[in-house]
């Protein structure tokens, strides 16, 4: 059984018709490389999936559970996260705060009900989240917004692994980085597929996918036009299949 399944899967806002019966799987531990053109409907599947929008038809299956009209956090309970491309970081909080916020460790405060952060639990397990990566980050104190672009991204996978998910969904992950960086974040994923974590990743930069993903999924006016093994594909025909030529 697939972990991820999507099939006939739907979505319109009035007239228009984002979605027109995407279908196809995400096995356990496999990297699918999501690719489009703007306006494709990467966006609208990926928010489709985690529940922030509600399908219009069609089915979603994520480990033998159906996800139609699931709440976003109830997904995300069983184990699926997205990474946005604006990596949704508070830029004036340090890393520990940033990889555990909105789910900070708390601890009693000497012996009555009421609760506090645990700030030393906190930056411990940040700490080894950090260095199971292999992140390139200074201190899990350093002040997120005075990081670059690749450290950034290591933070908000950080975040992602901190409650151990199946799926990671990442959306342009290194668009505007650096040679260098892409090249980390690139390794990153790698790591991930080691520890058996399915990946989804969208990406305008076809060298990335190429370099990192196992299939490639080609979305064209919200309709899956190709679904192949990366080794049985090329840049050209992926290229054909997004622009409408193939």
């Amino acid at each position: 059984m697939s972990l991820l399944e999507l099939n006939d899967v739907r979505k319109h806002f009035g007239t228009v018709q984002a979605l027109r019966g995407v279908t196809f799987s995400v096995e356990p531990g496999q990297v699918v490389g999501l690719v489009g053109d703007n306006g494709a409907g990467k966006s609208t599947l990926m928010k489709t999936i985690t529940g922030v929008h509600v399908p219009d038809g069609g089915t979603i299956r994520f480990d033998g559970t159906e996800l139609n009209g699931r709440h976003p956090g109830d997904i995300r309970a069983l184990g699926i996260e997205m990474i946005y491309q604006d990596l949704a970081l508070a830029r004036m909080q340090d890393v520990a705060s940033n990889i555990f916020l909105g789910r900070e460790p708390t601890r009693r405060v000497l012996g009555t009900p009421l609760r506090v952060i645990d700030r030393g639990r906190m930056e411990r397990e940040a700490e080894v989240m950090i260095k199971k990566l292999g992140a390139r980050v200074p201190s899990v104190q350093y002040i997120v917004g005075q990081l670059s672009g690749g450290q950034q991204q290591s933070v908000a996978i950080a975040r992602a692994l901190t409650f151990n998910p199946k799926l990671v969904i990442m959306d342009e992950p290194t668009a505007a980085l650096a040679v260098r960086e892409v090249e980390h974040v690139l390794d990153l994923i790698r790591e991930l597929k080691r520890a058996r974590i399915a990946i989804i990743l969208i990406s305008h930069r076809l060298t990335d996918v190429f370099a990192v993903c196992d299939r490639i999924v080609a979305l064209r006016q919200g309709v899956v036009v190709a679904d192949d093994p990366i080794l049985e594909t090329s840049m050209n025909d992926v290229v054909a299949h997004i622009v409408g030529a193939a």
